[in-house]
């Protein structure tokens, strides 16, 4: 059971006896407190600083011009995907990665996004690359090169996938994604293997294992966490590999000599999308259009390592913060959008690969 204590969602160890993909999953209850007379909104979250930073920018910043509470829900996706399939909704808006969602959306959960009833933003601004029917961008971040300073001095990094992957004339340990993190690094198999940023979906299973299998006798570690990948780096366990933008920048502003190769970067999409069982379905329609303001996302990306999902809003953004994040001609120019769709339809084919590629050695 989920109660709320001092503005966080503490676990109070109820379990359920509930299986998902013939696991024990915690099934998860939510206590959520009296309501004031405008209501609340309950909010799946990632947590942590992440909510810290959303209280001050964000959930007060809303109460105050609605007078609606929010209720954040730190949350597995695990855990989310067993309160979809059990019924018993508690939540009103998820706040969590477009690949999540797009299960949600295949299981007819989510209501559409009112996008002409907006009010506090104005659709047209959202970038068209994160505005869809049933999910809408919140904020975006990378899956990029990173790679210690220490080791490997800035400009003799690895220039693209391809030198990363030739370990002979750029020695040293690497790490990639593991499918635990997530998604396996297929896609920048196929860049290293020739295939061009406009032209990697659909992705070539069998030719992207073919690629990994190249690389891997440089592969020290497939990371599954994100803190695992930026421990790796900055512990010099691995000197270069994949990671999320978030983790690398975060470590490399406590001091860690970590820098980003941005060339051939990925682009994951945190988004929203509001439940079709939402138990305050008109507080969750205003929340989203309140967070998708030019204001908001501006103030909270300046305060975020992400980018914003408003055309207007990364534009405003100062050039020493664009160059952090993802988004605009940067990733026009040298980067690509994780498709989705494209991974919902074929996961469980990658992770069949995966399970048989990771015990060849």
């Amino acid at each position: 059971m989920i109660t709320q204590q001092g503005g966080k969602i503490q676990s109070l160890g109820r379990r359920s006896a509930l299986k998902l993909a013939g696991a024990a999953i915690v099934a998860p209850y939510l206590w959520i407190p009296k309501a004031n007379a405008a209501g609340r909104v309950v909010v799946r979250s990632p947590g942590g600083i992440y909510d810290d930073i959303r209280r001050e920018i964000v959930y007060e910043p809303f109460r105050k011009a609605t007078g609606i509470e929010v209720v954040p829900a730190a949350m597995t996706a695990g855990k989310l995907y067993t309160m979809v399939r059990s019924g018993n909704m508690e939540l009103d808006v998820a706040d969590i990665t477009t690949g999540t969602l797009r299960q949600f959306q295949v299981m007819g959960a989510l209501a559409p996004i009112p996008y002409k009833e907006f009010k506090f933003s104005n659709p047209e601004s959202i970038d068209p690359n994160y505005k869809h029917e049933y999910m809408v961008g919140n904020f975006v971040y990378g899956i990029v090169m990173g790679y210690n300073t220490s080791v490997i001095k800035p400009g003799s990094e690895p220039k693209n996938w391809a030198e990363f992957w030739d370990y002979k004339a750029k020695p040293g340990p690497r790490m990639l994604a593991d499918i635990a993190a997530g998604y396996p690094d297929l896609e920048f198999a196929l860049l290293a293997d020739g295939v061009a940023l406009d032209k990697l979906y659909p992705l070539d299973i069998d030719r992207a294992f073919a690629s990994l299998s190249r690389v891997r006798p440089a592969i020290r570690k497939f990371w599954d966490t994100g803190a695992l990948s930026s421990q790796m780096l900055t512990d010099k366990e691995a000197v270069m590999g994949s990671i999320w933008s978030t983790r690398l920048l975060a470590a490399a502003d406590n001091k860690a000599p970590l820098a980003i190769n941005w060339n051939q970067h990925g682009v994951h999409v945190q988004a929203f999308s509001i439940f079709n069982k939402a138990p305050n379905l008109e507080n969750a329609k205003k929340f989203v259009d309140f967070c998708l303001s030019d204001e908001i996302q501006t103030a909270f990306c300046l305060r975020y390592p992400g980018g914003p999902v408003t055309i207007p809003a990364y534009e405003k953004m100062p050039k020493n913060l664009r160059d952090r994040v993802p988004g605009g001609e940067m990733t026009a120019k040298n980067g690509f959008v994780l498709n989705a769709e494209w991974w919902t339809d074929n996961r469980q084919k990658v992770s069949d690969t995966w399970s048989k590629w990771v015990l060849n050695r």
